[in-house]
């Protein structure tokens, strides 16, 4: 029997609108590969739990936001995404309270609120993941 080396992920894409902006939360690595890059909330989906409990469970441990749900995109899995190895992220997407306080814990050093106009060089193929959520995001 031949043991899969396919490690299934999840990330977060937040989006809070405030008076002039809408803004996207993204977290500062703490750790390699990407180590003080900027890149979505998300991690490993532990043996047995589901995705979107995953989805929400990460984004709580790396920013201390707790939402109720969030609405799964699309699975993102080309080989070599990740240095690590073959990653497949499900991606998962959800509006916050505009007064919503991201605060860094667990493997991310920072975690901070982004201008969607203004966002730093990001981690992995997170750029590609914005890129899809928002446009699936304004088409509707």
């Amino acid at each position: 029997m031949r043991i899969s080396k396919i490690f299934v992920t999840v990330d977060v894409v937040l989006i809070k609108s405030t008076e002039n902006s809408q803004q996207l939360l993204l977290i500062q690595r703490k750790k390699e590969p990407f180590q003080n890059f900027w890149a979505l909330p998300g991690g490993f989906v532990d043996e047995n739990e589901d995705l979107e409990t995953a989805a929400l469970r990460e984004l709580s441990e790396e920013t201390g936001i707790q939402i109720s749900s969030a609405t799964q995109l699309k699975a993102f899995g080309k080989p070599h995404r990740d240095p690590r190895g073959h990653m497949v992220s499900v991606v998962f997407f959800a509006f916050a309270d505009e007064n919503a306080v991201a605060v860094a814990a667990d493997d991310a050093f920072d975690a901070k609120w982004f201008s969607l106009n203004d966002l730093p060089k990001l981690a992995f193929d997170h750029d590609e993941i914005i890129n899809f959520a928002l446009s699936k995001i304004n088409a509707k």
